[in-house]
């Protein structure tokens, strides 16, 4: 019974060997999701195609971008939303070093939980407490059918659903609290299932579909990978972009306890997810290389094929990209959408992408050895 054979490598990028398949998954946090897009971007301009995107909450909103676009637009598809979002906040002088762009950074968090965000979410004409009970606008602050028309705009939903980039988005149903891949392998999406996968309550309204409410699926998890490995069918090269670290300086401020007390509680789901699907990939690699020790008079034993089958598996090789956040970030980072911060976010996903390319080697390696493995090449 042998081991698991080397992958098949079928392409070559500027920077390393792809194995068949190359997925991208795009956690939740708001608007530092242009760091997803400046990493795409990067991915991209290194000849690195996609053949899978999975995300949530923003993620989803990046992913639909990317599968619902020809490779040749899928840029400008992300460039038109991110400029559209930030386009009420531009950027404005800045004085007084991390101090006063610390200000700014929450003057213009501010600015958006009372006015929203163009071409995603306006605050509720009436405050929900003045609502009638059960009706939409008593479920939440803002109105997110400014993201509907966006979506529509700027994505193809039949090249999403039929193309060649298969998409996943989480989703949390509001009544039974079960978690859910809307995946285009499986069912028709459209704008309401990414909308679904970022309706983050009290602040945005659930979304019905087929007569279930949704909610946020960073209420459960914060990261669709475990999604992207349980659809796994070859061998596959990972980038997870995870836009939350989980460590960081200890708290000087309030501000300082608020940030890091959001960085906490998503990039823990985060690690803890990942840590579980690797723990399992090493044990499942350990089963089937005693297997393989096996005489063969055994190797057809009903218990030991059941057996191979549950252990069977292809290799992954998992490349974080972590935004790390500047000193001036707060705890608004996720909804602070000025243009001048988006730019720099974009910029950030670039460099990322820049770092993990210069170690590339390493990736490169254990892609053509055919193994498991995650790596964490961005500086600390």
């Amino acid at each position: 019974m042998a081991d698991d054979p080397i992958p098949r490598v079928r392409r070559k990028a500027a920077a390393m060997p792809l194995p068949d398949k190359v997925a991208l998954v795009l956690q939740g946090g708001g608007a530092l999701g242009s760091f997803q897009a400046g990493v795409y971007e990067a991915l991209d301009g290194a000849g690195i195609s996609i053949d899978q995107v999975a995300g949530i909450s923003i993620g989803a909103v990046n992913a639909a971008l990317i599968a619902g676009n020809p490779p040749e637009t899928r840029v400008g598809a992300l460039r038109q939303f991110w400029d559209r979002t930030s386009a009420a906040l531009p950027s404005f002088p800045i004085w007084g070093g991390d101090w006063g762009r610390e200000l700014l950074h929450e003057a213009s968090a501010g600015f958006v939980a009372t006015f929203g965000v163009p071409g995603m979410f306006a605050p509720q004409l009436w405050p929900p407490m003045l609502a009638w009970p059960g009706t939409p606008n008593a479920l939440s602050f803002y109105d997110s059918a400014q993201l509907k028309t966006t979506l529509d705009e700027l994505v193809d939903w039949d090249l999403l659903n039929n193309g060649p980039v298969r998409i996943g988005v989480g989703a949390v149903e509001v009544d039974s609290g079960n978690f859910h891949y809307f995946d285009s392998a499986n069912e028709r999406l459209d704008a309401r299932h990414i909308m679904a996968s970022g309706a983050l309550p009290p602040g945005l309204p659930p979304v019905e579909i087929d007569g279930k409410l949704w909610w946020d699926g960073g209420l459960v998890s914060n990261t669709p990978l475990s999604h992207v490995l349980d659809t796994q069918d070859a061998e596959m090269l990972v980038f997870q972009v995870d836009l939350f670290a989980a460590s960081a300086a200890s708290p000087k401020t309030m501000m300082d306890v608020v940030a890091r007390e959001k960085e906490i509680r998503f990039s823990s789901r985060t690690r803890q997810i990942s840590d579980q699907l690797m723990k399992l990939r090493k044990e499942r690699e350990l089963i089937r290389r005693v297997l393989a020790k096996l005489p063969d008079n055994l190797h057809n034993d009903p218990d030991v094929t059941r057996l191979a089958a549950l252990a069977h598996e292809s290799p992954v090789t998992i490349v974080q990209l972590i935004y790390r956040a500047n000193a001036w970030e707060g705890g608004a980072r996720d909804y602070e959408f000025s243009a001048r911060t988006m730019e720099e976010h974009w910029a950030a996903g670039h460099a990322a992408v820049a770092n993990t390319i210069d170690k590339s080697e390493l990736v490169a390696r254990n892609i053509l050895d055919g193994k498991t493995a995650a790596f964490d090449l961005s500086p600390r």
